[in-house]
Formats: C-alpha cells, structure tokens, sequence
C-alpha cells in the first residue's frame, strides 16, 4: 500500500507542476491528453540525459554554455549556405530574401513589425527595408490607420527575383537540417519553439543593453 501511496503523490506532483507551467504559457489542453503529450515532452529523453557527451564536460563545461556555443556555430553555417545560394544573384545579403519571404508568405505588414519578425534592431531593419524598396521589390503606403506608419507589400517584381532563388534556397535550408530524421526535425522544431517562445516576450521590452542582463536575471528570480 505504501508504494502505490508513494505513486499516487508522485502524480499528484507531476500534475501539480504540469498545472503550474501551463498557467504561466499555455501550451497544451487542461486534460489528460494535455498533461500525457507534456509528460511526454519533458520525460521522454530523461534516462538518456547522462549518456550525453560534450567537449569540456568533464572539466565543468556546462550544457548552457554548449548550447550557447553550438547555436553561434550553426547560425554561421547557415550563413554560408545562404551566402552560396545568393552568389551571383541581386541579393545583396540573405536578409534581403529573408523579408521579401516573410511578406510573401505573411502578407503586407508595417515596417516596424516586419523588423521584430526578423529580431532585428530597428537601424538594421529599416537599412534592408530600404535596399528593397530601392531595387523596386517591394512596396509601401500609408496605413489609414496611423499616418506615420506604412505598409510594406511584396510587388511582382519581388516576387520574381525570390522565385529566381527560392530552389537554391530550399536546398540551402535542407542542407542546414543535416542528417537529422523527421522525428528528430519535429523534436527540434519543438525545442527551438520553447526558446523563442521565452526570449520574444523579452525581446519585445526593446530593453537597453545596459540593463538586459540584470533585467531579465532579476524576473527569473
């Protein structure tokens, strides 16, 4: 009897703190469904966790600082890829596809929401804006709305030059995924999902550099 009490505090822990992260972004439904894919989500990798091997570990290396690193390193991988599939085209750089895709698949946008979409800093932002707006790929109007707005349109001039690479780029997409499996895609969709989902809200602050760190140090307390 004691062992099955054991179980049955075991549970209700879990469900507690399966209630408690839900309040806080809810991502799954209020039911046992919901609280089955989260049990999955969170313990599914859980006896392979110190099986796993990183350079320095033995020494104290953290896995935040691996995976500070290795997300630097594949963000620059990418880059060259993306470098290779615009060589010899009218892209300037891969931010310039980057924006024209985002209006192409999302519709017209103001420029500054089109900046965040990009997490990009709003000099940098308005920069691209107006190399592509300059080559004729894109265009903008007032928003009726707000007059010191403007909505930023994809033209068929744009959409021309984006269809012209978009197999490159495709192909250059594939190759940064890898050798990783469809499963391993969906799990890693996953987990870069839970991250921005954490960093956008902070983002979003437009907080100085001066005072990120301590900032958002101090609402993790």
């Amino acid at each position: 009897m004691d062992m099955k009490y054991d179980m049955v505090k075991n549970v209700l822990t879990l469900l507690e703190q399966f209630e408690l992260e839900n309040s806080l972004y809810i991502k799954y439904e209020s039911n046992i469904e919901g609280f089955k894919k989260w049990i999955a989500a969170n313990y599914s990798h859980g006896d392979k966790q110190d099986d796993i091997y990183w350079e320095g570990k033995e020494n104290g290396r953290s896995a935040a600082s691996v995976i500070n690193t290795l997300i630097v390193h594949l963000n620059r991988y990418a880059k060259s890829y993306s470098k290779s599939a615009i060589f010899g085209s009218e892209f300037s750089t891969q931010e310039d596809f980057i924006y024209l895709i985002n209006l192409k698949d999302f519709g017209e946008m103001i420029k500054m929401d089109l900046i965040k979409k990009n997490v990009h800093d709003k000099p940098a932002g308005m920069q691209i804006i107006n190399r592509l707006i300059t080559k004729g790929w894109v265009d903008q109007t007032n928003s009726e709305i707000d007059k010191r707005s403007k909505y930023l349109k994809i033209n068929d001039k744009g959409l021309a030059v984006l269809e012209q690479q978009m197999e490159k780029i495709r192909k250059a997409s594939e190759i940064v995924t890898g050798d990783l499996t469809d499963n391993e895609k969906m799990e890693l969709i996953r987990l870069l999902n839970k991250l921005n989902e954490f960093h956008m809200p902070i983002y979003d602050k437009n907080i100085e550099s001066e005072y990120l760190l301590t900032e958002v140090l101090k609402e993790k307390k």
